[in-house]
């Protein structure tokens, strides 16, 4: 389980494509306190420790995952988004996020609000985000300002742009999307119900 609060940005220092998987090796400050299999969110991505070297890390993407992810976009030098998953007697200080992309969804605007910015972003299906609601983005824990069908906006305070890989974003962009998990039981409920 993943709070959605970015420990820090890494760097794709290789990938290469295995079968239909991917493997993605990482470049991040924490390597020399990593073990094999444990799990970190990449971008959102819950992801499993496959190989460490003293200069980056590996994981693995599946089939699955590079279906649901913006991964098949990546490349060598890209920035990503980590988060080591929560321990027991942490804070959960964003949500509760369990690193399980639910869909690609793609960046429509960025307003810069003299000291914040306003990003907006459009994804299609049938998940729902509501105003003041939470949203994962990239890995990113964030609150939604304007919600609307297929469309939702977010407030980014300058550390959030500054410690995240957001900044680098353009329009028409990429990006991963976790919904909230209680939204999607709730919807989940709500259509046994009609």
């Amino acid at each position: 389980m993943f709070t959605g609060i970015v420990e820090e940005t890494g760097k794709i220092v290789n990938l290469e494509k295995k079968g239909e998987n991917l493997s993605l090796s990482i470049f991040a400050s924490f390597i020399d306190e990593l073990k094999i299999d444990q799990s970190i969110a990449h971008n959102g991505a819950c992801l499993t420790v496959v190989d460490i070297n003293p200069n980056f890390y590996t994981v693995t993407a599946i089939a699955e995952t590079l279906k649901k992810t913006n991964f098949s976009e990546l490349k060598t030098g890209d920035i990503i988004n980590l988060e080591r998953c929560v321990k027991v007697s942490d804070r959960l200080d964003g949500h509760i996020v369990q690193g399980h992309i639910d869909q690609v969804g793609e960046l429509k605007s960025i307003e810069n609000q003299e000291g914040s910015f306003l990003l907006t972003f459009t994804y299609n299906g049938e998940n729902i985000t509501v105003e003041k609601g939470s949203i994962t983005v990239n890995g990113i824990s964030l609150t939604v300002v304007d919600s609307k069908e297929n469309e939702f906006s977010v407030a980014i305070i300058p550390y959030t742009w500054e410690n995240t890989n957001l900044k680098f974003l353009k329009v028409g962009d990429k990006i991963n999307l976790e919904f909230d998990i209680i939204g999607k039981y709730i919807q989940k409920l709500y259509g046994k119900c009609i």
